[in-house]
């Protein structure tokens, strides 16, 4: 089972530990990359798929890095109305 199944698997089962960290590295699974929306965008960050130009919005949890429910949530569906998993 690869990384990217792995944290597929995880993300599924909606742990109380899934880092903020984790959804970045699933996502970059799928081509998407992390921008910032400029300096005043705080802890609002926008991923973004340089191939599809689909984006997906959410904000980077502090100063805990830790996900909330409906967060992943929020990637899950996203991933799955995307038809990449």
């Amino acid at each position: 089972m690869s990384n990217k199944d792995k944290l597929i698997a995880r993300l599924k089962k909606r742990p109380k530990d899934f880092t903020f960290s984790e959804a970045e590295t699933l996502l970059g699974f799928f081509s998407y990359v992390r921008i910032n929306k400029g300096k005043t965008s705080g802890s609002r960050v926008v991923f973004v798929n340089l191939k599809s130009g689909t984006k997906i919005s959410m904000h980077n949890p502090h100063p805990q890095k830790v996900l909330k429910e409906y967060q992943m949530k929020q990637i899950l569906s996203f991933l799955e109305k995307e038809g990449l998993i």
